[in-house]
């Protein structure tokens, strides 16, 4: 392989490791046959951590932004190499596997992560409730709702060519830019692989917060899924409220010996339109993402496009708000014939409510999301 190799390691106060860190990845692309660099990325050490690892052999990269992704787009931004190599200067990760990474790109890989389970792990390396708890669980909902494929989303060492930086759209200045590195190499197709990786115990004081950065994790993947955080669950509750309501407007319903009766109406009513509410930020957060280019058009926003238009969604509303307005005005003609003598009917005009509610929320929406269109769309 004669392509140039980068290695970035973000520092922050690692001055007990980061030395014999950088010799060992300098080390292993000699051994490799590779010509590199080692990026020692300083991200405010105060331990003379940067001086150390530069007279080890490393260039030195000063980051004044606090955090993980902030170091490392820092390095990706002063890497020479056609190959970026990334991980982390605690010694926690054995730079033996770095062939095996290199082997991986010539052999098409655009994106290859190692895999901390599938090597060996120094007894005391991963806190217990990482490895059987914290990883599994965030590895297994980002395969769900990225479709990765990845054995361990979040080990830290990682190979990438450096042509698809700009398939890799990075943003996230802190620990969750791990997971927005994965979930954006899956959206933009690229070819990912995956090696065995020895994890060992770093060296130092971890700078990891389990329940924070876990946290930060989490809401990174399901924020930056609005299909699955807002679209499903708010269809699958439009759908529920309209079957409840639709299915009770006639009259009272027994199912399996069960009495459904006005109540049931009322929580279907409620249900649909909290389910609208839900499906249109939904669809508000897609079409803000693909407008600004922050992720590429799904299926989901496809098919909207489609078969939707702000003139289509004006007329669906307006027809729905008439037809709420309607059932409510023979409601009212019918009390007046009466000589507005008693009034029963609560089913109607419950359904008559929600009818209206949604014309007009089916409006301004359709508005807002071509607002939205307009508003952020790039001049010619």
């Amino acid at each position: 392989m004669n392509e140039g190799v980068s290695v970035i390691l973000p520092c922050l106060n690692e001055i007990e490791s980061v030395a014999a860190v950088v010799r060992e990845a300098l080390h292993a692309m000699e051994e490799a046959g590779v010509a590199g660099e080692v990026i020692v990325v300083d991200n405010g050490s105060t331990d003379g951590s940067a001086e150390v690892a530069a007279s080890a052999g490393a260039r030195v990269v000063r980051e004044r932004r606090r955090g993980y992704g902030a170091a490392y787009m820092a390095g990706f931004a002063a890497a020479a190499g056609d190959v970026i190599v990334m991980a982390d200067a605690d010694g926690s990760y054995d730079f033996a596997a770095l062939p095996a990474f290199l082997d991986r790109i010539r052999d098409g890989d655009q994106f290859v992560m190692g895999s901390r389970f599938k090597g060996h792990l120094e007894p005391g390396a991963m806190p217990w409730t990482h490895r059987h708890i914290g990883s599994p669980i965030l590895s297994g909902l980002l395969n769900l709702l990225y479709h990765t494929g990845v054995d361990d989303a979040h080990c830290g060492m990682r190979a990438f060519r450096r042509d698809v930086l700009d398939d890799l759209r990075l943003r996230m200045p802190g620990m969750e830019f791990a997971s927005e590195m994965v979930v954006n190499a899956a959206r933009s197709g690229l070819r990912i692989g995956e090696v065995p990786v020895n994890y060992r115990v770093r060296g130092g004081r971890s700078k990891l917060r389990t329940i924070p950065d876990g946290w930060r994790h989490l809401r990174f993947l399901m924020l930056y899924s609005p299909t699955h955080l807002f679209v499903v669950p708010g269809l699958a509750l439009l759908v529920i409220g309209l079957v409840l309501l639709v299915a009770l407007l006639p009259g009272p319903v027994v199912v399996l010996g069960r009495l459904f009766d006005i109540h049931v109406m009322v929580l279907g009513a409620l249900l649909t339109l909290i389910g609208f509410q839900i499906l249109a930020i939904g669809l508000y957060a897609k079409t803000l993402a693909v407008t600004l280019r922050l992720q590429p058009p799904d299926r989901t926003l496809g098919i909207l496009r489609r078969v939707f238009s702000l003139e289509r969604g004006l007329v669906a509303g307006a027809v729905l708000f008439m037809v709420g307005f309607i059932v409510d005005f023979g409601i009212a003609a019918t009390w007046v014939a009466s000589g507005f003598g008693p009034l029963n009917e609560v089913r109607p005009a419950l359904f008559a409510l929600v009818a209206m509610l949604l014309g007009m929320q089916t409006v301004f929406s359709s508005f807002f999301l071509f607002a939205i269109e307009l508003q952020v769309r790039e001049p010619a």
